[in-house]
């Protein structure tokens, strides 16, 4: 069964508009004015909500578009000759998805939702034509890119040179600034993806990282309910992370 979907022209409010999101700061529209907001708005997609599993976009089809992530969450994978599925990253709402395409001209993984999620869909032929028009817009977009190098540097060093503790502890970490970054709780969240997605995108077995979990609750770092996580004791989590303790 195909759950490939497409992201549909719908009507955009003002409500909508990039000028108007909370997200701005974090996507595209940070620092473009409200002429320059407008123009933006005129190539976005906004996309009704798709389900948990459902795909934005599919390893090895046509690069065509980008995505910037309105609500839920996505991870991104890729999958071996053999059907063996690699995560390669996880997504949160401001998030610009899928750059990683301009190179080959294709999609190098597939993006795929990990619970009720919208998206604006944008074409990159015509994000790259504003955005030479719009030099703020294209230094956001070069901002992007660095960014995501830099998270793949981080990852590559994360799996070279860390324990499995430190690996978790580095994670819960990281959601922890992202999620403080969009104006939510940095020690309450919920983590959309499952423990088998945790361990396999940090390289770990999925009883490995249920092991790691009870060790730190034991040990006063945090509170694990289910999917939720109350991060109780920061410093000693960041020591953790850092091989300090």
């Amino acid at each position: 069964m195909n759950h490939n979907i497409s992201l549909q022209n719908v009507s955009i409010s003002s409500s909508m508009q990039c000028c108007n999101c909370n997200l701005n700061s974090l996507c595209m529209a940070v620092s473009l004015d409200l002429s320059e907001m407008s123009k933006l708005d005129r190539i976005i997609s906004r996309g009704k909500p798709m389900r948990k599993g459902q795909l934005l976009s599919t390893q090895g089809e046509n690069f065509i578009s980008v995505f910037a992530l309105k609500t839920g969450s996505v991870k991104t994978y890729t999958t071996s000759a053999e059907g063996d599925e690699q995560i390669t990253g996880f997504y949160f709402p401001g998030d610009l998805i899928g750059l990683n395409g301009i190179h080959s001209g294709t999609c190098p993984d597939s993006i795929q939702a990990l619970e009720t999620t919208t998206a604006c869909k944008i074409e990159f032929e015509q994000l790259d034509q504003l955005s030479v028009d719009l030099p703020k817009l294209r230094r956001q977009i070069l901002k992007t890119m660095s960014k995501d190098i830099c998270n793949e540097q981080n990852m590559l060093q994360l799996l070279a040179n860390k324990n499995s503790d430190e690996r978790v502890a580095t994670f819960l970490l990281r959601l922890s600034n992202r999620f403080k970054a969009r104006g939510f709780s940095e020690s309450r969240f919920r983590l959309p993806m499952s423990r088998n997605e945790i361990a396999n995108y940090l390289g770990l077995t999925v009883e490995t990282v249920s092991r790691v979990f009870t060790r730190m609750q034991k040990n006063g770092f945090i509170l694990v309910n289910n999917k939720e996580i109350q991060i109780v004791e920061l410093k000693a989590l960041l020591k953790l992370a850092n091989n300090t303790a």
